[in-house]
């Protein structure tokens, strides 16, 4: 079942990566089915690091996440951010990876959107509520 954005979902967006990170993930580690990541991105705007938690599929060394923004019209902020700068970082329970997004295409897109939603349904849900192509984005490990 998706998720529909209200008043409580926000208010969780904001406090779930503080008790991710205060509890080196142990605390909101899964979700729906997958396990939990944090992103830290640069500002496309304001240049200050943004952190959010989402959901994500580990994929050999890189972690694939998906920027559904529950169906909205609009791409997700931290999606904008990777676009105009693809270096990032993820935590995963207390360990830092510094990470490249790219979005992934054709038949790599495909297979992991299949695998995604195999285990989350919700994201075909979600593609059902927008025009817009949400993006499978793969988060490529970097040498630390």
């Amino acid at each position: 079942m998706a998720i529909e954005r209200n008043a409580v979902i926000e208010l969780f967006w904001r406090i779930h990566p503080k008790v991710y990170r205060w509890s080196g993930g142990r605390v909101g580690g899964s979700m729906i089915g997958l396990p939990v990541l944090l992103l830290t991105t640069t500002g496309r705007k304001s240049g200050q690091l943004r952190t959010k938690a989402l959901t994500y599929l580990p994929q050999g060394d890189d972690f694939v996440v998906i920027a559904s923004n529950l169906g909205d019209g609009r791409h997700p902020l931290w999606w904008l951010n990777l676009v105009a700068d693809p270096n990032a970082q993820v935590q995963i329970a207390g360990a830092r990876y510094p990470v490249q997004a790219r979005e992934a295409e054709g038949d790599e897109r495909e297979q992991l959107w299949s695998t995604v939603t195999s285990k989350t349904p919700a994201y075909d849900e979600y593609q059902a509520q927008t025009s817009r192509r949400i993006p499978v984005v793969v988060l490529e490990r970097k040498a630390a």
